[in-house]
């Protein structure tokens, strides 16, 4: 007498079973369909739903035999159907919004040299550059700064690492 097949969709013993919902499945080749179960919806930072579907299918188990496993992935609405009256509201559902970071600020800034002509330029944040006399710079013309007589990189900040390198690399090419 046969043995039952296990169902690789029930939950480990003792375990809850995860809610889930039937949802057919568009194979690639976009004539067939296959029912798999719906686990989860979620959306991270705005970008696409994606769906997690999990899909009954046999392996090989060693010894001659084969049994159930469940094959689990991510996939967008697009290749996803709906089956009438499947009640979707049991699967979670989750949106993930999170509030954008400021983007990192990598900008430079000037100031007049204590004593003789010329200028230091500094990282935004540099603790040399509290106080008047700045002026902010992109990195095109904290490079253009970095050419004029008597300009000289911050070597307390990241100044001198960053700019005396890419001046370096674009010598021979004015």
């Amino acid at each position: 007498m046969a043995s039952p097949v296990p169902d690789p969709w029930k939950g480990h013993a003792g375990s809850e079973p995860e809610p889930w919902a039937p949802i057919t499945l568009l194979l690639p080749d976009g004539r067939q369909r296959l029912e798999v179960r719906l686990y989860e919806r979620r959306q991270d930072d705005h970008g696409p739903w994606m769906y997690l579907i999990g899909a009954q299918l046999w392996q090989h188990a060693g010894g001659g035999t084969i049994e159930p496993v469940e094959f689990r992935t991510w996939v967008t609405p697009e290749v996803l159907e709906p089956i009438p009256g499947a009640d979707m509201s049991v699967v979670p559902k989750h949106r993930a919004t999170h509030d954008p970071e400021p983007a990192p600020r990598w900008g430079w800034v000037t100031r007049p040299k204590a004593r003789g002509r010329g200028l230091i330029i500094h990282d935004h944040d540099c603790e040399h550059v509290e106080g008047g006399g700045r002026r902010e710079l992109d990195i095109e013309e904290a490079l253009d700064a970095m050419l004029r007589p008597g300009a000289e990189a911050c070597t307390s900040c990241d100044a001198a690492a960053v700019l005396v390198p890419m001046l370096q690399l674009g010598e021979g090419y004015a």
